[in-house]
């Protein structure tokens, strides 16, 4: 079967090389998924914010909890992968703590973090929180920061449906989902 959602290779037409010059590239490689999005300069353009950036009002941690549990519930290793790889360090994430983004909710976390994971669960699930869980979701977060994790939840489901779709292996770089 041929995948028509296949990543581009260069040479690039020149909009989409001006667009993909912006985003992050190590030692002038363009991850999978950016050149998987460039079928579309449109996509490219616009589908994923820069929700990435130093101006977030979470910080790296919880953004990184939040990205990693989007892309454990969408079971999109390549995504997941690639941001254990990235970010885990910074973010302070134990082993522990990464192999449970993909488990039942752990003691490993703190309460309020248990409590971001179940309403990122609930997100994920049914697209919307029960009583008990939006109370703590507003309790814990600002306003901008519940609209910065329900962006995150938006956009990693958006990103693991098109790597998963395009059936994007993992980076060489990035770990496997744990067993």
């Amino acid at each position: 079967m041929t995948n028509s959602l296949s990543p581009v290779e260069a040479p690039y037409s020149p909009p989409i090389e001006a667009v993909l010059a912006q985003y992050p590239q190590q030692n002038g490689y363009i991850l999978t998924l950016f050149r998987t999005f460039a079928n579309s300069l449109r996509f490219l353009q616009k589908c994923v914010p820069n929700l990435l950036d130093s101006e977030s009002p979470l910080d790296l941690r919880i953004r990184e909890i939040t990205i990693l549990r989007v892309t454990a519930n969408r079971n999109c290793e390549y995504e997941w992968g690639v941001h254990v790889a990235a970010f885990s360090k910074a973010a302070k994430l134990t082993a522990d703590q990464i192999a449970a983004t993909r488990q039942t909710i752990s003691e490993c976390w703190t309460v309020k973090e248990q409590r971001l994971l179940s309403a990122i669960d609930q997100l994920c699930a049914a697209s919307t929180l029960d009583d008990n869980t939006l109370a703590a979701f507003q309790s814990d977060w600002s306003t901008e920061e519940q609209l910065e994790i329900l962006a995150l939840c938006g956009t990693y489901s958006t990103i693991s449906f098109v790597a998963n779709v395009a059936r994007l292996p993992p980076e060489g770089f990035a770990p496997h989902f744990p067993s």
